[in-house]
């Protein structure tokens, strides 16, 4: 099966300067008016769990909703977006693997391997570890060739699994191999080896690399059958490698709820992939430990978080949704740039 990207990068230049000056004013206005039904220029998108990829001096966004939405630019500053998400046909096998799915997909992730581009992402029912993750591949971003279905990567099953398949994000080790992160709620944060295709190695489980701890309750550890998300609150790994250091994003507490939203985002790093990943005072993630590195300001945002981080003309950018306190707690994206040091990181001032 393969996805139609209705917007490509070459049809969503809007202007009359996309035009010819042959075609005369009413052909100019009538194409002009054509091209605003597929796209639309902003210069702060509307996202929500944004991640991003260069190729040939334009950058992609992509984010949740409207079947991953998806945002050109050429400076990070004034962005194109298009009004058709990137899939407009969901594969049959994600209703197999999650009965009650309503076609809603989120949280992609995107990654160049072995000279073509994976974009994933999560398909559930919201609350429930019903879940799956699923893969799409295409050879380069700057065209209207459409995305190709590659499968499930892996899917989750409430009362079977303590984990649950969402908010993924595929790393490649140092050594050249790739991992997926993943995880929400449940037993936490999920790290698994993949084989070259970007599914799930032959012999491979996923296993714990973060977690979070209520003080008053349980976690939901001690209740693996539970289909209930429990206390733990954190999600959305990002792994990115700086100097000899795996630094693992998390986002703790809780998203999607607009200026009622809590949500703010952790960091440890660790030597191995596989972890431990420790805080600034050494603490475990997978025992609760993290750093709050980015969180609401009560001026500008309410809240932030679900982060991916980059390297952009050679400086480490994270980006993020944060819930805009002037815009009513509207998801808008975030960049920051990171400042590392001996200790850890911390965002530039």
């Amino acid at each position: 099966m393969k996805f139609q990207l209705r917007c490509g990068l070459h049809s969503i230049a809007t202007g009359f300067r996309t035009l010819s000056w042959t075609c005369g004013l009413l052909c100019a206005v009538a194409a002009y008016g054509q091209e605003s039904m597929r796209s639309f220029a902003v210069d702060t998108p509307s996202v929500h769990d944004p991640v991003m990829a260069f190729e040939n001096g334009t950058y992609h966004l992509y984010s949740t909703g409207n079947g991953l939405s998806h945002y050109t630019s050429h400076d990070m500053k004034h962005w194109t977006g298009c009004r058709q998400g990137v899939i407009t046909d969901i594969p049959q096998w994600t209703r197999d693997s999650v009965p009650g799915f309503t076609q809603h997909v989120w949280a992609p992730d995107i990654i160049q391997f072995n000279g073509r581009w994976y974009l994933s992402y999560a398909c559930s029912s919201f609350g429930k570890n019903t879940s799956a993750i699923g893969l799409l591949s295409k050879s380069s971003l700057n065209s209207d060739e459409p995305w190709h279905d590659e499968g499930c990567i892996l899917a989750s099953r409430g009362g079977r699994d303590n984990w649950n398949a969402i908010d993924p994000n595929v790393i490649v080790a140092q050594d050249g191999t790739p991992w997926l992160a993943f995880g929400s709620f449940w037993d936490g944060i999920q790290l698994v080896r993949l084989d070259s295709s970007l599914h799930v190695a032959p012999g491979e489980r996923p296993f714990t690399i973060a977690r979070r701890y209520a003080p008053t309750h349980p976690n939901v550890a001690d209740n693996p059958t539970s289909d209930e998300a429990g206390p733990n609150a954190i999600e959305a790994p990002f792994i990115y490698f700086h100097r000899g250091w795996y630094y693992l994003f998390v986002s703790w507490d809780y998203c999607c709820q607009g200026m009622k939203s809590t949500y703010r985002i952790a960091v440890g790093r660790s030597r191995q992939i596989m972890g431990p990943y420790l805080d600034s005072h050494g603490r475990d993630m997978l025992k609760g430990g993290g750093d709050i590195l980015f969180e609401g300001d009560k001026n500008e945002f309410e809240a932030v978080g679900h982060c991916a981080v980059y390297t952009v003309k050679g400086k480490p950018m994270l980006i993020c949704h944060g819930y805009s306190i002037a815009r009513g707690g509207t998801p808008v994206l975030v960049k920051r740039n990171l400042k590392f040091n001996a200790h850890g990181l911390s965002l530039a001032k």
